[in-house]
């Protein structure tokens, strides 16, 4: 599922964009999960680095396309920007933000589909995925290959990296849904670890770098069988 966030302050447009892109995704059976916003502010107000895609006009009256795309880069330097404007002059300045390309309006949809093509075909390329987290004081983006193990600590969610931890709010169902298509495993309740780190398994006792993790009896066996399961498919 491609996430996708269009937005274009102009109703006819917006409208224009998404049946674009419906029809894309039924030409090319590639799913997307389409969020419309009607500007700038109301894009970055809640934003959480949970986009693919984002689809941005320039132009509009609360806060334009090109602040926006620079507040995002702030915490996420990994989404694809497409501008969409009438506006060529801003070609230049799109480089600051790392903007992928410009479709000019009026759109077309062989012009539009040319952008999208370009933009999966960089998706496709990268091998990292990232996700945002709360933390004190702001927002931390955290990549999910880097992510050794996470634990709860009450109503505290600590995500164990190879460059530090993180600690955010939340629960460890909250983090095996984010983390749900990577290769994590569930040892017990209060431990959620990244099978690629897994170095040794004594008894109950997972080792993670220097840490050893329990993993309950009634578990263990499941435990192996993913284990095995993930050896047997990096080793292909």
């Amino acid at each position: 599922m491609i996430r996708i966030a269009l937005v274009e302050d102009d109703e006819h447009y917006r409208k224009e964009l998404i049946d674009f892109l419906n029809q894309y995704a039924s030409e090319s059976h590639q799913p997307f999960r389409i969020t419309p916003f009607s500007d700038g502010m109301e894009l970055i107000a809640g934003y959480n680095g949970e986009y693919d895609i984002i689809l941005m006009d320039i132009e509009m009256p609360c806060m334009d396309g090109m602040t926006a795309a620079e507040r995002i880069r702030e915490i996420d330097s990994e989404v694809i920007i497409l501008f969409i404007t009438n506006m060529p002059q801003y070609v230049m300045k799109g480089y600051e933000v790392d903007a992928l390309d410009y479709v000019l309006k009026p759109v077309t949809y062989f012009s539009f589909s040319q952008r999208i093509d370009r933009a999966l075909k960089r998706m496709s390329r990268r091998t990292r995925r990232y996700f945002t987290i709360s933390v004190k004081g702001g927002l931390q983006k955290l990549d999910t290959s880097q992510v050794t193990y996470v634990e709860v600590q009450d109503h505290d969610l600590i995500y164990h990296t190879r460059d530090g931890s993180y600690t955010t709010k939340g629960s460890l169902s909250e983090a095996e849904a984010i983390l749900q298509s990577e290769h994590f495993f569930r040892c017990n309740k209060c431990y959620l670890v990244n099978l690629e780190y897994v170095e040794s398994l004594q008894n109950y006792d997972i080792q993670i770098g220097n840490e050893w993790i329990q993993v309950s009896r009634a578990k263990k066996k499941a435990f192996l069988d993913a284990l095995n399961n993930y050896i047997n498919e990096v080793g292909k």
